[in-house]
């Protein structure tokens, strides 16, 4: 004890803290709960049963590194009861060339969330060739929960390579709901949503919406990094564009006030989320049920090796269960 009051003393003077610094977010209530216990509580999300709120959000597809990445993504959520979505599984609709780096249900197990993933681009011409058999297939070979539809109309724009998109994206996804027996999630990539975007997706029966939204990796802007040359004026200017996950949450409150038949069930906040308490903020203000994604910062780490994912994700875990001890959301 003697050496720790040494300690004390000697960084007093560093341990100050500003007032600017502040998180305003929260109350900080230290007199109403015991140190929290190591154990997470199980919850259902998406019919399946996680641990803690927290969603491994899509990344990597046919890459040379997918396959260690996904992997270690996929220890991690059957070691601590995670979600899950794929990359783009496009180069799986041909063939099966790539099906080792995506076939990850033995390593997750099947209580967890596990979703696949094409394009709005890719769904739009497998309902035109009348061809929705290949994601039942797709689905099938990969044993998912269900597909996530991720809506990158300015992504597809700006590469070099990309699809033409022809028909409004929402119009594309209720189209597939209309035939679809399985569950769907819809997301952005990069720039997150307008409300009168996420007021049509909250009236359809998908099983979540992911925002994708700004403040995180953009697609857009990567794919303008990857050109290599000097882009139009108008293709940087809309790299600028989007709806971070803040103002995105409070669209969702603000539809769901005015009363609109809502049979989204689920929201999956993303994009922009650096830490365990933007995450815990987020999905206490969302009047939804939410859990939070990221994808970058699981990335760093399960390119690295599993110890440092294993040791982010229980920081992760750590500081959730800290913040739903002594912190109340203002």
């Amino acid at each position: 004890m003697t050496n720790r009051k040494k300690e004390h003393v000697e960084l007093a003077a560093l341990a100050r803290v500003d007032l600017k610094d502040i998180d305003k977010r929260f109350h900080y209530e230290p007199l109403l709960s015991g140190h929290p216990s190591e154990t997470p509580e199980p919850f259902h999300f998406l019919g399946k049963t996680m641990n803690v709120p927290l969603w491994i959000s899509s990344m990597t597809g046919g890459t040379t590194l997918a396959k260690k990445i996904n992997r270690n993504l996929a220890k991690a959520c059957r070691e601590f009861g995670l979600g899950m979505g794929l990359g783009s599984c496009r180069k799986l609709l041909d063939n099966d060339t790539y099906l080792g780096d995506f076939d990850l249900r033995d390593i997750i197990g099947t209580q967890q969330p596990f979703f696949a993933n094409l394009g709005i681009a890719q769904i739009e011409k497998l309902l035109e060739e009348k061809r929705i058999d290949k994601i039942y297939k797709l689905l099938e070979k990969l044993n998912a929960d269900g597909l996530i539809i991720h809506v990158n109309p300015l992504q597809e724009w700006l590469q070099p390579e990309g699809d033409k998109i022809r028909n409004a994206p929402i119009e594309t996804i209720e189209k597939l709901i209309q035939t679809a027996k399985f569950d769907i999630i819809v997301k952005e990539v990069g720039q997150g949503m307008g409300p009168e975007s996420l007021k049509r997706l909250l009236q359809l029966p998908v099983a979540a919406i992911e925002f994708g939204a700004f403040g995180g990796t953009n697609f857009s802007k990567m794919e303008v990094m990857r050109s290599g040359k000097k882009q139009p004026v108008y293709d940087e200017a809309f790299t600028m564009v989007g709806h971070d996950a803040f103002e995105m949450t409070n669209m969702i409150n603000s539809i769901l006030i005015k009363g609109i038949n809502v049979k989204c069930k689920h929201i999956i906040i993303s994009g922009g989320i650096n830490s365990f308490l933007d995450g815990y903020y987020l999905i206490n203000k969302c009047s939804l049920p939410a859990i939070y994604g990221q994808a970058s910062a699981f990335l760093k780490h399960a390119n690295e090796s599993y110890d440092s994912l294993q040791n982010f994700v229980k920081e992760q875990i750590t500081g959730l269960q800290m913040a739903k001890a002594y912190l109340n959301v203002k």
